[in-house]
């Protein structure tokens, strides 16, 4: 999923950035505080960051140098309240892609937006095993019924349920996606069906959730075998009466709206362990469809690099080729991260090429030729080791331990349900 980054100390700003976002189909976070992020987030995790300049412990213009300074290369854009011809030319040099003045409109913003991260029109599908699925996704896209995206991460199941929509007579209202992986029990439940004002600590204002947002448009619960339980009751109680309760509120609220569910787990086996609600897994299971990794569809690994590298040179205005052993090495590798790591290998390969050729380095041949499955389990297994590690030197610390592990507490709740950690 597409997620953005909202940095902006002041509050009422900071959410009608995180609403519009949501707005836009993104996974939007808001936070005040950009000194707290420089330890606790990683940036590459987002597809685009907004920043506001002026801000109390550290401002705009000091997180994108540091941001910079760790080899990120994410979009950022700077918003700020006090322009002045100094601070636009500093976030230029330090690789803003814009620099806007408050206030703006939501569609100056989107216009942006669009043009930073343009979405995938049409989806790659070259193997015979993708064009299938694109032949039924095209003949349910024109029904409403409820549809769970299976497979691995980094399939494409959110480029799958874009498209569903976009085919749907439905494409003229909202899209709106959320991961239930990423955000706490508590949080995602006022996310997902809002709160009335008061409604608990910090609720200063009446919210929408994204249910309401989704109204006569698609929602995709991205994830959703990581919703709590308690959670899931409420969701199945959407579903059948097509109404949501806000969190605090006091009468419920009609509402209607497509879902599309994702999950890279097996949601059978879940209910069977106890950890899935039977009965919502039968009201989301009504139309499976199962994305295949991208090692069981190799026909569509080159004319996947392509796309990507087309789409670089559009936001680059660079002309980007790949060499034939390139090409060679793309098909032999085993792409554990499916079409997300070919991606991000790709901008890798173009950013550091130097005259727009994409050639295969000594470093990657040595680092990537010897890729086998034994391999690959050792390396799962020193990584669950390191995560055991840093959990019981922290006591359990979630922030602490992603802190000494390097990464996102997000990444490390990810890897602590891959690893069945949960009790560490």
């Amino acid at each position: 999923m597409k997620s953005v980054l909202i940095i902006d100390d002041e509050p009422d700003m900071g959410f009608a950035l995180k609403e519009g976002m949501s707005r836009l189909g993104f996974d939007a976070h808001y936070y005040r505080d950009p000194s707290q992020l420089l330890s606790n987030i990683n940036f590459s995790d987002f597809s685009l960051i907004i920043t506001d300049v002026k801000m109390p412990k550290m401002d705009g213009l000091q997180l994108l140098e540091e941001i910079r300074k760790r080899g990120i290369f994410t979009p950022v854009i700077v918003i700020t309240g006090y322009g002045n011809v100094e601070d636009a030319v500093r976030a230029m040099k330090l690789g803003a892609v814009d620099y806007i003045m408050k206030p703006f409109s939501m569609e100056t913003l989107k216009s942006l937006v669009s043009r930073l991260i343009p979405e995938q029109d049409e989806i790659v599908a070259e193997s015979r095993e993708m064009r299938r699925i694109l032949e039924i996704v095209k003949e349910i896209a024109r029904t409403d019924i409820t549809v769970l995206l299976t497979g691995e991460s980094g399939v494409g199941k959110e480029v799958i349920a874009r498209y569903i929509h976009k085919h749907s007579p439905r494409s003229n209202q909202p899209f709106v996606a959320i991961n239930c992986a990423a955000i706490t029990e508590t949080l995602l439940e006022a996310e997902l069906f809002g709160h009335e004002k008061g409604a608990f600590t910090g609720a200063t204002e009446r919210k929408p959730g994204k249910f309401e947002l989704a109204n006569k448009g698609t929602i995709l619960l991205d994830e959703i075998s990581e919703m709590a339980y308690r959670l899931q009751a409420k969701l199945l109680r959407v579903i059948q009466e097509k109404e949501i309760d806000r969190v605090g509120g006091t009468k419920p609220i009609p509402i209607d709206v497509r879902i599309i569910a994702t999950t890279n787990k097996d949601l059978a086996e879940e209910v069977k362990k106890g950890n899935f609600r039977e009965d919502l897994f039968y009201r989301i299971n009504v139309f499976p469809i199962r994305i295949p990794p991208l090692r069981e569809r190799s026909d569509d690994i080159i004319p996947l690099a392509e796309f990507f590298l087309k789409r670089l040179s559009n936001k680059m205005s660079k002309n980007f080729t790949i060499t034939e052993d390139m090409k060679k090495f793309l098909l032999k590798k085993s792409w554990q991260g499916n079409v997300r790591e070919l991606e991000n290998f790709i901008y890798r390969s173009a950013v550091l090429s130097q005259d727009g050729i994409l050639r295969l380095h000594e470093d990657e041949i040595n680092l990537f030729e010897e890729e086998k499955p034994v391999k690959a389990g050792k390396l799962k297994d020193a990584e669950r080791e390191l995560i055991v590690d840093a959990l019981k030197k922290t006591e359990g610390n979630r922030t602490k331990a992603a802190k000494i592990l390097g990464i996102s507490v997000r990444t490390l709740r990810n890897k602590i349900n891959e690893y069945g950690l949960k009790d560490v």
